[in-house]
């Protein structure tokens, strides 16, 4: 009889997780398509100026694989670079000085920002001197992008001819983040997939939406709109400084759109999971506002939506039960046919699919770390920094 209910409880359990996976599929703004791209643009018919807002902190072992790209760029108008070296040991600020010296192209400007006073968090001080010094030349457009990010040669004009032709006050793309080791492979490209789930693509460049996000390592804003917007001051408090200033747009009026990359690049290397871990795990827990029952929620969607399929098609064949077991491999069909467009735009096997769970698991076990981590006073990290402002989150909020 107890197992029986057991049993029965894993069924209803199954049956919840298809219904919520195929509300997902259907109602949650098609997040699991990947043709959410550039809109198509034209030419623009005099180039309107941008700089370029670098924020940079001990980079020197990536900045040789991007900052070039950023200075070859094929922009018809003007266009110069401002890289903000946040304090670095590396011999950041010499590096970026000697690889303008030897390519060239667009100008480039390293300054130090200053320590930054409290309440700031993450790169959003180095940020903001940046785009004061941007400011003294009255750009139009000011691109803010990582100091790991690699640009295609004509990324900033069709950043530009996009936000242009569509009347974009924010135009921001999710970089394509580097997969070559085994963990890479296991753990990035869910990464965007959690990512477009919390935040479709498409319902954010909807008029009338409240869904707002951005992806820091390449965001094209508006001058006029960062402006109206009191962009970084407004948001200084953001450990997820992204969605932060996208809220911030959105809620003055302007408008914002989000999609995947073709040409953005990240070349910053997690060959380990341990680097992954910190990654994510330095905001999950601000993600959630700090919360513990937020925190409870998640835990529990987590598993009744990714980790029940699995277990009910273990269950059902341990205990001879085809419901248990059909129920559980529907839902963990649908979950991996969702999952099958991501890992095709970041050119991975088709058999990480069904792994889904696992790497969901592995997400739980980091936002639960996240959460310990500021219990112990830790906080969120930028580059060394740490941040243990409990009311940072509900500044994104």
């Amino acid at each position: 009889m107890g197992q029986t209910a057991h049993v029965s409880a894993v069924v209803w359990s199954a049956a919840v997780s298809l219904a919520a996976w195929l509300w997902l599929l259907l109602f949650q703004g098609w997040f699991w398509r990947t043709d959410v791209r550039l809109p198509a643009s034209r030419e623009a018919d005099g180039w309107p100026d941008v700089c370029v807002v670098v924020p940079a902190r001990d980079e020197a072992a990536v900045l040789s694989a991007s900052l070039p790209s950023l200075l070859a760029q094929d922009y018809p108008g003007r266009a110069e670079v401002f890289l903000v070296d946040d304090g670095s040991t590396d011999g950041t600020g010499d590096l970026a000085r000697e690889l303008a010296r030897r390519q060239g192209g667009l100008p480039l400007t390293v300054v130090p920002p200053g320590e930054p006073p409290a309440g700031w968090t993450g790169k959003l001080w180095a940020v903001r001197h940046g785009m004061e010094l941007a400011r003294a030349r009255d750009p139009e457009y000011l691109l803010l992008t990582d100091a790991d990010i690699a640009h295609a040669p004509d990324s900033l004009r069709r950043l530009v001819a996009a936000a242009g032709t569509g009347g974009f006050d924010l135009v921001s793309q999710m970089a394509r983040l580097r997969v070559e080791s085994l963990w890479e492979r296991l753990v990035v490209p869910a990464f965007v997939y959690f990512f477009a789930q919390l935040y479709p693509f498409r319902r954010i460049s909807r008029p009338g939406s409240r869904t707002a996000a951005a992806a820091g390592g390449c965001v094209l804003l508006r001058a006029d709109a960062a402006a109206r917007a009191r962009i970084p001051d407004a948001v200084r408090h953001a450990v997820i400084d992204d969605v932060a200033v996208a809220r911030a747009v959105k809620r003055s009026g302007g408008r914002v759109w989000l999609g995947l990359a073709d040409g953005v690049d990240s070349v910053r290397p997690y060959p380990r999971l341990g680097d992954l871990w910190r990654m994510v795990s330095r905001s999950a827990y601000a993600q959630l506002r700090h919360s513990p029952p937020l925190l409870a929620g998640t835990v529990a969607g987590l598993a009744l939506v990714y980790l029940v399929p699995p277990a009910a098609v273990a269950v059902g064949a341990a205990a001879g039960s085809p419901p248990c077991a059909l129920l559980g491999a529907a839902a963990w069909l649908v979950m991996a046919g969702t999952y099958v467009p991501m890992l095709r735009y970041y050119r991975q096997p088709l058999w990480l699919a069904p792994l889904l769970p696992v790497t969901a698991f592995l997400y739980l076990l980091m936002t639960v770390d996240s959460a310990v981590q500021h219990r112990r006073g830790r906080g969120a990290a930028w580059k060394g920094r740490t941040y243990a402002r409990p009311e940072a989150a509900a500044e994104e909020a």
